[in-house]
C-alpha cells in the first residue's frame, strides 16, 4: 500500500510527468526495427508512484545527515534491468531511510534502485547503469528536485522533464512555441537533437553547456560557420590564444566508426576539452562543425555595426512569456557581449555561462529581427 503523499506539488506534476513518460515511451516504440529496442527501454511509470517518489524525495531534502544535506538520485527499475546492481535487504521509500542511504550515492552516475510490491515502494541497492526512459528523481539541494530520464537513445546528459523548487513547479516545454522562428535555436530542446551518420542523436552543444555550467567559472562560446573569417571583425586583435591547427577531436570522434560506448567516450572527452578552455577568460570559438579555433578572445563590436538595443528572452518552460529588454537588463558583460556578437554576426551561436549557474543561448530571429535569447538552465540542472 502506497503511503500518503503531503506534498501538494508531487501530486499537482505526477500526472503530467506520466503522460510525458507514455508519450516518449510510445514515440520511442513506433516503427517496424523498434521491437527489439522496446524491450530494453524502462515501462512508462503511473502518476502514483511517482507522487510517491517526488513526495519522499523532497521531504528527506529538508533533512540533515551529521550536517550534511542529502544528495540522492531515485531510478525506478527493478534489478535485473539495471546493470551492476548492488542488492541490499529491502528498504522502505521513506524519508529517514533515503537519508541514511545518501552518503553511500553522492558521486555521479549512481542512482537508489526504487522497486514495488504488494505493500509499496521500496529500495532495493543502487544501480550504475539504467534503462533508456528510466525515470529519475535527482535531489540537488534542500527543496530542489529535478525529474529526468537517460536519453532513448543512451547517449548524452539526462532530459529534464520537472524542476521542483518548494512550492514553485517549472515544467519543461519539449516543443517550445517560442522558438519556432529560430531553428538555431530548436537544437537545444530535448526532442530535437539531429540523427548523426552513427546513428545516434547530435547533442555537442547540449553537452557541452553542461560542461560549461559544471565547472563554475562562467563562460562565453562563439560558434561560427566553417570556413569564414567574418566573425573576426567582432573581435579585438591580435587573438591571445589561437589554436594552430584547429583542434578536431570532437569532429573527428563524431566520424569514427566504432562501438557506440567507444564513440561516446572519445565524444565526451573532447567535449571535456574544449569545454575546460571555456573556463579561461574571454570566449572560446569553435565552428559549426566543431573545430576548435582559439580561446581567451575578447569580443568588440564590428566597426560597420551600431550597438544591440532590444532582444527578446525566453525560456523552455510551460507556461513562461517571451520578455523584450535591453540586453543590459538580461545580465552582466559576457551577456552584452553574446547579444553584440549575435547581433553583428546573424549566422553565429553565442553560449553563454553564468557563474551563478544560469545559461543562456543566443542566435538571430530572422521573423523577430532582432537578437532571440534562449535560458536553458532548466534543461541543464
Amino acid at each position: 500500500m502506497l503511503s500518503e503523499p503531503t506534498y501538494l506539488a508531487a501530486r499537482v506534476v505526477a500526472p503530467m510527468i506520466e503522460t510525458h513518460f507514455a508519450r516518449h515511451h510510445a514515440a520511442a516504440t513506433q516503427g517496424p526495427d523498434t521491437a527489439q529496442d522496446a524491450i530494453l527501454l524502462a515501462a512508462p511509470p503511473p502518476a502514483d508512484i511517482v507522487e510517491v517518489m517526488i513526495d519522499a524525495a523532497f521531504w528527506a531534502s529538508l533533512r540533515r545527515e551529521e550536517g550534511y544535506p542529502p544528495k540522492i538520485s531515485l531510478a525506478l527499475l527493478e534489478p535485473a534491468k539495471a546493470t551492476q546492481p548492488v542488492v541490499f535487504s529491502k528498504r522502505r521509500l521513506i524519508p529517514y531511510n533515503l537519508l541514511k542511504l545518501a552518503p553511500a550515492v553522492e558521486l555521479p552516475g549512481i542512482h537508489l534502485g526504487v522497486w514495488h510490491d504488494e505493500e509499496g515502494l521500496y529500495v532495493w541497492g543502487t544501480a550504475t547503469g539504467i534503462p533508456p526512459l528510466c525515470l529519475v528523481i535527482e535531489v540537488v539541494e534542500p527543496g530542489l528536485l529535478v525529474v529526468k530520464h537517460r536519453r532513448a537513445d543512451g547517449f548524452g546528459k539526462f532530459v529534464n522533464v520537472a524542476i521542483l523548487r518548494g512550492d514553485q513547479l517549472q515544467l519543461v516545454d519539449a516543443e517550445s512555441a517560442a522558438m519556432q522562428d529560430c531553428p538555431a535555436l530548436q537544437a537545444f530542446l530535448p526532442n530535437r537533437n539531429l540523427p548523426t551518420s552513427t546513428g545516434e542523436t547530435d547533442n555537442v552543444l547540449g553537452e557541452l553547456a553542461a560542461v560549461m555550467r559544471a565547472h563554475g567559472r562562467g563562460g562565453l562560446v562563439l560558434v561560427v560557420p566553417p570556413n569564414s573569417t567574418q566573425w573576426q571583425e567582432s573581435i579585438v586583435k591580435p587573438i591571445t590564444y589561437p589554436v594552430l591547427p584547429a583542434y578536431m577531436g570532437i569532429a573527428e570522434g563524431r566520424q569514427q566508426e566504432q562501438a557506440k560506448w567507444q564513440w561516446r567516450e572519445e565524444i565526451q572527452l573532447a567535449i571535456g576539452i574544449v569545454g575546460g578552455f571555456t573556463a579561461v577568460d574571454g570566449a572560446t570559438v569553435i565552428t559549426r562543425d566543431y573545430h576548435l579555433l582559439a580561446f581567451g578572445v575578447k569580443v568588440a563590436r564590428a566597426e560597420s555595426s551600431t550597438p544591440v538595443d532590444k532582444m527578446v528572452l525566453t525560456e523552455p518552460v510551460v507556461g513562461s512569456v517571451a520578455r523584450y529588454l535591453h540586453p543590459a537588463q538580461n545580465g552582466g558583460t559576457r551577456h552584452l557581449a553574446a547579444a553584440q556578437f549575435v547581433y553583428d554576426q546573424r549566422d553565429a551561436l553565442a553560449l553563454v555561462a553564468s557563474q551563478d549557474g544560469y545559461f543562456t543561448v543566443f542566435a538571430w530571429s530572422t521573423t523577430q529581427e532582432m537578437v532571440h535569447a534562449h535560458r536553458i538552465d532548466v534543461l541543464l540542472l
